[in-house]
Formats: C-alpha cells, structure tokens, sequence
C-alpha cells in the first residue's frame, strides 16, 4: 500500500486539510483495490470492538497514524468511520437486548461533553503528554480483569461511578484516536457490572459520543479529512458489526472478561511501547 493513497498531501502542517484532499474519490474509482487492506483491517477492529467494547479506535488510529496521517487527520477519519459503524452496532446491541438503558443514559451526555473537549484540544494544543499514564493504568486495569475472568471472580453488582468514566474516556477518545471502551468498559466491569450488558452498552452510548466528536473535527478541519483509508475502514466496520453484539451476547461472562483484559493489556502495553520509543 503506497502512502499517496492515503492522501498525505491534501494535509498540511498540524494535520488540516487543504485542497489535494479532493483527490480522495478520483484515487478510489481508479484502484478500487486500495480499499481492501482497510476494509480488513475495519472488519476486524470493529469484530473485537462489538464482541470486547473497545480497541477499533486504537486499532485503526495507529494504523492510519504508523502510515503517516497526521495524529488530529487520523482521529477525524476514524471517528468519521466509527459513526456509522457504531449505529449498526448499537442497533445491533440493542436487537440482542444487550443494553442496560438507565447505565446509558448515565454514560451518554458526559461522554458526549467530553468528546466535544477532547476535540477541542487535539485541535489546538499537544495532548501526547498524558498518553503514557493513561496507557499504563489501563494495562493495570487489564491485568487485573484478566486475573479476575481467569479466577473466576468477577461478582456482579450495579456501578457507582459512571458519569465521570462518560466524561473522561470521551475526553481521551477525542484526543487519543481511541479510547472510550477501554477507559469506560474496563472500568465499569472493575466495579462489577454485567460483562454483556456493559460492552452493549458502552457500544451504543458510543454512537453519540462518536457523531460529537466527529462534527467537531468536521468544523475545524472539514469533510477534506475523509481519506480512502476512512472509506475502507467505515465498509469493513459496517459488515463486522451486527457480528459483534451476537458474540457477545452468547459468550460466557467470564470469559468475556479475560478477553476483554487481555486485549485490554495488549493494546495498552502496545501504545505505551510506540509512546515511549
């Protein structure tokens, strides 16, 4: 896959679109095939994201970010992607009644207050700072559900903090390219809720966290920051989707929580590696 496929150029300093960005449909009618490693990649993000309730951010960021795509340009693009993705995913949740609908409407509106922040500061300031603490609380947070879905020891009981996870992990999933499941889902199941509902839920709230977020980067950097890379990553997601709620509907709480810590802890260790080299 060669980079000027992705449009590198139509970025300019800071990541901010400028006019070569309306090559984007021209390069995907002439080689259609560019397509297809992001429509894989897009597949099998959003597979774990709706199975696990979290890494397609993660996943899809540091590829785009590992190719060239400037961080706030790579962030736009997949929350533009994960608009759509996510409302299948959520519709799909909500037909398997994986959805707890009083969690929901504790997550929803702080998530989408602190997208709107998380944007905002992408946009404006250096945020990369912080990444490397929050990576390393979130591979504690892994290792520790992945020992308790091991042990067998996940005890299930209604979560106390819940507004202020919306809050941050909209904030960090702005401004990190990812990250609202791995703060929010990890850190609702530590306090014991339901591994299926939590990922259900987390899922679905997400839908509106994402639409805020990306209508944010659509002021500032304009609809010129959809790349193919974008493109391929939206189709494989949209197809993946409504598989990931039937995962998680019939998979064993325990086990959902062992996944979910080991992937936790080996996209976390992942992050931290590339952010401290």
């Amino acid at each position: 896959m060669s980079l000027p496929l992705l449009n590198l150029a139509a970025f300019g300093k800071g990541g901010r679109p400028t006019g070569g960005a309306t090559r984007i449909l021209p390069s995907i009618v002439a080689d259609p095939s560019a397509l297809v490693p992001f429509m894989v990649i897009g597949f099998a993000a959003q597979l774990v994201d709706g199975a696990l309730g979290m890494a397609y951010g993660q996943i899809s960021s540091t590829l785009l970010i590992s190719l060239g795509v400037p961080p706030a340009a790579a962030s736009a693009g997949v929350h533009t992607a994960e608009t759509f993705t996510t409302a299948v995913s959520g519709i799909s949740h909500t037909a398997h009644r994986n959805v707890d609908w009083r969690l929901f409407a504790r997550l929803v509106v702080p998530g989408v207050i602190g997208g709107i922040l998380g944007a905002y500061v992408l946009t404006t300031v250096d945020a990369a700072v912080a990444k490397p603490f929050v990576l390393a609380y979130l591979t504690a947070l892994g290792l520790y559900l992945f020992y308790r879905g091991v042990m067998h020891r996940h005890t299930e009981r209604r979560p106390k903090v819940v507004s202020p996870l919306g809050l941050l992990g909209g904030f960090l999933d702005a401004a990190g390219g990812g990250g609202w499941g791995g703060i929010v889902t990890s850190n609702l199941l530590v306090q014991g809720s339901n591994p299926r509902k939590t990922i259900g839920t987390v899922n679905t709230a997400e839908f509106f966290v994402t639409v805020t977020i990306a209508a944010t980067f659509l002021t500032t950097l304009g609809w010129r920051s959809f790349t193919v890379a974008t493109t391929g990553l939206l189709i494989g997601g949209v197809c993946a989707a409504p598989f990931g709620a039937w995962i998680a509907k019939r998979v064993n709480p325990d086990t959902l929580l062992t996944f979910v810590g080991g992937l936790l802890t080996a996209v976390s260790l992942f992050g931290l590696y590339r952010a401290l080299s």
